[in-house]
């Protein structure tokens, strides 16, 4: 089979049910931000997703809301907390790395919500980044490989971000494929994105097929399917089109996966033991506030005062980044 599925993943599902959580130190709600899609299988998964951690732990409610898109909003999300009677909430972004989302357009939603509710305090955590959990998500999924007669010194990994707006999330994109790659004996590791960013996925295929590898592993690192995951489906099936004489692997997502609840478990302690913490040194809104001789209080606790900016990372049919030239004299403007 050259494009897996979750299903065929089927001991994940199991370990989901036999994991154990850590205890929460206090039961406070908890709001989990996901991204937002027009695409229905996208949004399903994190409802599904906010469903099986509830699931684990029900002492306190979990509510699932999007930044755009798709409802329930962050505002709705907010209300029926504050409807049940909640004051406090922590509030987890169900995002994989530290770009402009979770930096500004969900801290700024927060700002509103408190602004409609001033009585209500926020405990905003942190995304999921890069951890132990994650490098052995992928490599689990691709140990399940090893049964190809092709070896792993014929293989490349072709690792597909999501493409951002913030130089310091690509890097880290680039940081994890690496850490994923050294010591696992495939040939090499190509990074490429689906969108915003640069290389793209077409050229990630092209350079990957330099090597002259027997075979191509595509790993989509996304948390849930959706338009952009489905997109990286319809091109890995052109390329196979174009390179016959290699065997193209396309990965599936990371989906509900019992790392991702682990990970999930030791943010939300972190919001409620007051530990969360971000790197902000290269962040590029921090540079730029510098440049300008101004402060930048760039918290990543629940205080946070940013102005909401006009944003666009290519939902729409215009892409503002395609040419390489328009990319690198935007990239580390900020807005």
């Amino acid at each position: 089979m050259l494009t897996l599925t979750l299903d065929d993943f089927a001991w994940e599902q199991a370990a989901i049910a036999s994991l154990s959580l850590l205890p929460l130190p206090i039961q406070r709600p908890l709001l989990l931000i996901g991204h937002g899609t027009r695409d229905h299988d996208g949004r399903q998964s994190l409802m599904d997703f906010a469903a099986a951690y509830q699931a684990m732990d029900r002492s306190r409610p979990v509510l699932p809301c999007f930044l755009e898109l798709t409802e329930p909003t962050i505002q709705e999300g907010v209300d029926r907390c504050v409807e049940q009677g909640f004051t406090e909430f922590s509030v987890l972004p169900i995002l994989l790395f530290a770009a402009r989302h979770n930096k500004f357009d969900v801290t700024n939603e927060l700002d509103r919500a408190r602004r409609r509710h001033p009585q209500v305090t926020f405990h905003y955590g942190r995304h999921f980044g890069i951890t132990p959990g994650i490098l052995e998500l992928w490599r689990s999924r691709l140990a399940e490989l090893d049964d190809s007669p092709i070896r792993r010194e014929d293989t490349v990994l072709l690792f597909v971000g999501r493409g951002a707006s913030d130089p310091d999330a690509n890097g880290d994109v680039y940081k994890l494929a690496r850490m994923i790659w050294e010591g696992s004996g495939y040939q090499t590791v190509e990074v490429c994105f689906i969108g915003i960013t640069h290389p793209r996925l077409e050229e990630g295929f092209r350079r990957s097929q330099l090597y002259q590898p027997k075979r191509i592993i595509v790993l989509p690192h996304f948390l849930f399917t959706g338009t952009l995951v489905k997109k990286i489906y319809d091109v890995t099936a052109q390329m196979r089109e174009r390179y016959p004489e290699i065997e193209i692997v396309n990965l599936p997502e990371m989906g509900i996966h019992p790392q991702l609840f682990s990970i999930l478990r030791d943010r939300e302690i972190e919001t409620q033991l007051g530990q969360v913490a971000m790197n902000c040194e290269m962040c590029k809104f921090r540079l730029a506030a510098v440049a300008k001789g101004q402060d930048h209080a760039h918290n990543h606790g629940h205080d946070h005062h940013h102005d909401h900016h006009g944003h666009s990372h290519g939902h729409g049919s215009v892409d503002p980044y395609a040419k390489l030239s328009d990319y690198h004299e935007r990239i580390w403007q900020a807005p």
